[in-house]
């Protein structure tokens, strides 16, 4: 018999589009009315399922509406998505997505997927002009000598810096450009191309799992509850350092044994293909010239304007994406690449990214078929009833286990929190607890699944760096239990302090 060898991401997800078709015929379909404002008439916009009703925007009718929200927090555009209405959830009709409609589900998340789809596909002709100029090898062999036996710097440095991002700003999805430039990095100071991807994908999570000022987590979910996102921010900050500190402690132990004896490594199997994939290519090596160390400034420059485009500017995928295509165009006059190199050079770059941007929009394509199935709002509607009555620190830990689960259904951290939080927060009044409570078992629930959330960007990553989701289970496993009990622990000390 053949070694069994485990399925690519495309394959696991579209399993999982199948199952979760299966799973409209049998769960019973249903759904909360919304509540959006309007800023050009200052009216709130209800919608049921039979209709759409307009009211004036007032925090007496929000009172009404059981939502316990400043207005400010609307008019404010803090709160700018559709919100769900407590006590509105209306069993309705079953919508079962049958194979036309499973059929259709990637081609309706890659339509839906696009802005990111662009940005990662931008960043391959990026990349692919960098790789065109030698720039990289030249960079990455220098940076190597450098470092020479300091190479666990580099996993401290990326760690943390990447940790920053996602507390801060909720550097996720952008991070799919760091993983092309930074891997070969890595594979220069005698790591695999495992310890590159924790280091960037771990210091997203962590970061993003213990979020600070994040506004695309913490921000909008205290603001969805009703609190101050100030509210529990010193325990949150608490747990950032510690479990940071964990994290790069797992990595580096896992880092030293691999350099120490790379058929340790986990991914060992697979050196040669990448070495090709990521190694430097020493028949091309270049020294680091003033010309090439302009381009990796103006390369280095693109992320930086990137970031404080986000953080300050409210930028988003347009606008990044736009950013990364001036950067190539920049760096291809530095270059003096001719024009019909350049349009190859970039061309290739974006196509071996191709795959990753199918993954990303087959993703998409799930949530479709459960959106349309009309199951997401049951699956939150009986989860919500879950904990009721229940004792404090029981309660705020299985509604981190909760959020986990319905995390598979809802990846992203913003429609999460505008989705589930009206419905969720006044659970804690019940209960004696705390709203911010409820906001940390959201972040900690969703941010401690997002290590292997198949829905999430966990799968994209591995396809850049062409890893086995089955190989990054075996890798993270041990580290996502510590994080869990750590998590768990907060939890239960928060709420009776």
């Amino acid at each position: 018999m053949k070694k069994f060898k485990f399925p690519t991401a495309q394959t696991i997800l579209i399993v999982i589009a199948l199952l979760v078709a299966i799973l409209t015929w049998f769960i019973p379909a249903g759904k909360y009315d919304s509540l959006k404002y309007n800023a050009a008439n200052n009216t709130f916009e209800i919608s049921s399922t039979t209709e759409t009703e307009t009211i004036p925007a007032t925090q007496e009718r929000l009172a009404q509406l059981n939502i316990q929200i400043p207005l400010e927090k609307f008019t404010s555009g803090a709160i700018y998505k559709p919100i769900n209405i407590p006590n509105t959830y209306t069993q309705l009709t079953a919508n079962p997505q049958g194979f036309s409609e499973f059929v259709q589900a990637p081609i309706k998340g890659i339509i839906e997927a696009s802005d990111i789809i662009f940005l990662v596909l931008i960043i391959g002709g990026l990349i692919g002009i960098m790789n065109h100029t030698g720039a990289f090898d030249a960079g990455i062999a220098s940076l190597a000598k450098t470092l020479n036996g300091r190479e666990y710097i580099l996993i401290i440095v990326v760690t943390t810096l990447v940790a920053i991002g996602g507390t801060t700003f909720g550097l996720s999805e952008e991070t799919m450009a760091f993983y092309p430039i930074l891997i070969p990095v890595f594979l220069a100071a005698k790591y695999d191309a495992l310890v590159g991807l924790a280091s960037i994908f771990i210091g997203s999570a962590v970061g993003c799992l213990f979020s600070i000022t994040n506004p695309f987590a913490t921000i909008i979910a205290s603001d969805a509850a009703g609190i101050s996102w100030t509210t529990g921010m010193m325990g949150r900050s608490v747990m950032l350092l510690l479990c940071l500190i964990v994290c790069i402690v797992y990595i580096l132990q896992y880092a030293k044994k691999v350099k120490k004896d790379p058929t340790k490594s986990l991914i060992y199997d697979q050196k040669e293909e990448m070495n090709a994939a990521f190694g430097l290519k020493t028949e091309k090596l270049l020294v680091l010239s003033p010309r090439l160390k302009f381009i990796l400034i103006v390369f280095s420059l693109s992320f930086v304007v990137m970031i404080i485009g986000v953080s300050f500017l409210d930028w988003w995928f347009i606008e990044m994406t736009s950013t990364f295509l001036v950067a190539a165009i920049l760096i291809g006059i530095i270059g003096r690449i001719k024009e019909h190199q350049f349009v190859e050079a970039f061309a290739k770059g974006a196509g071996e990214l191709l795959s990753v941007a199918f993954i990303i929009g087959i993703a998409r394509g799930v949530t479709t078929l459960m959106n349309d199935g009309l199951i997401s709002d049951t699956v939150l509607y009986y989860a919500s009833t879950a904990t009721e009555g229940m004792n404090k620190g029981v309660f705020a830990n299985l509604l981190m286990f909760i959020y986990s689960g319905l995390a598979f259904f809802i990846p992203s951290q913003s429609g999460m929190a505008v989705l589930t939080m009206p419905i969720m927060s006044p659970l804690a009044d019940t209960v004696g607890v705390g709203r911010e409570v409820v906001v940390n078992s959201y972040l900690y629930g969703i941010g401690l699944f997002y290590f292997i959330n198949p829905t999430s960007m966990i799968l994209a990553a591995l396809s850049v760096v062409k890893i086995g989701y089955n190989k990054w289970l075996k890798f993270v496993w041990p580290l996502l239990l510590i994080l869990t009990v750590l998590s768990m622990l907060s939890l239960t000390v928060s709420v009776y302090l």
